[in-house]
C-alpha cells in the first residue's frame, strides 16, 4: 500500500463538492456507481477524487490483507470491512477516518474528517490504536476537470452535506436510502428522465 498523494490542487480554494456526498441517481441502474454514495475527499477545477461508502469488496478480509503485507495478525475481535472505494487504482488503500488519529501523511479533509493511505494506520487498526472511527477502502473514484460538475449536472448523482453518522455507522445496505433520506428525497418517486415525473 503506497502513501496517499492527494493533488495538492483538488484542496485549494472553496468546492461546492469537497465533504459532501455524491449519490447515485436511481436511473444509475448498473456498473460500479449503482446505489453508491460516495464521500467526496478532495475537488478543484483540477478534478475531483471521492471513496464509495456503501459497497463492500466481495471475498477480500481484512485479516487477510494484514497477512499480505507482513503485518501482525489483527487483535480486533470484529475485523473492519473492505470497501470498494472506486474503480480507479484499485490496488491502492485509504482509510477514511476520525481526526483523533493524525500521522505525517495524513491529509486532512476538514475538521472532522482525514484520509491516511500508508500501511501504518492499518497496523494501528489492527492493533487497537487507530481511529476511533474509520472506513478501509480498496481504490477511489475520480473524476478530470470539469468531469463531476458535468455528472451532476447531467442528473447523474444528486449531493448533500456529509454527515458522520451516516459515513461510519450506518449499515452498508442502509446508507443509500438514508443519503436520500438527508435530502428528503423519496427515491421511488424519482424519474429517470429530467423534466418528467
Amino acid at each position: 500500500m503506497d502513501s496517499t498523494r492527494i493533488d495538492p490542487d483538488l484542496l485549494k480554494g472553496d468546492s461546492p463538492f469537497r465533504n459532501r456526498l455524491l449519490i447515485a441517481m436511481p436511473s444509475m441502474s448498473e456498473g460500479f456507481f449503482s446505489r453508491s454514495v460516495i464521500y467526496i475527499c478532495a475537488h478543484s477545477a483540477a478534478g475531483a477524487m471521492g471513496i464509495v461508502i456503501n459497497q463492500k469488496l466481495p471475498d477480500v478480509q481484512f485479516h487477510d490483507l494484514l497477512s499480505q503485507l507482513h503485518l501482525p495478525k489483527s487483535q480486533l475481535i470484529v475485523q473492519p470491512i473492505v470497501h470498494f472505494g472506486g474503480p480507479v487504482e484499485s490496488g491502492r488503500g485509504f482509510v477514511l477516518h476520525s481526526t483523533d488519529f493524525m500521522r505525517e501523511d495524513t491529509v486532512r479533509i476538514n475538521d472532522n474528517m482525514c484520509i491516511t493511505g500508508t500501511i501504518d494506520i492499518l497496523r494501528a487498526i489492527a492493533e487497537g490504536k487507530g481511529p476511533n472511527r474509520s472506513i478501509f477502502a480498496l481504490g477511489y473514484a475520480g473524476w478530470s476537470a470539469g468531469q463531476l460538475e458535468a455528472e451532476v449536472q447531467a442528473n447523474s448523482w444528486l449531493t448533500a452535506p456529509a454527515d458522520d453518522e451516516l459515513i461510519f455507522n450506518t449499515d452498508l445496505s442502509k446508507k443509500w436510502d438514508r443519503a436520500m433520506g438527508l435530502l428528503g428525497v423519496n427515491p421511488v418517486l424519482l424519474s429517470p428522465e429530467v423534466g418528467h415525473a
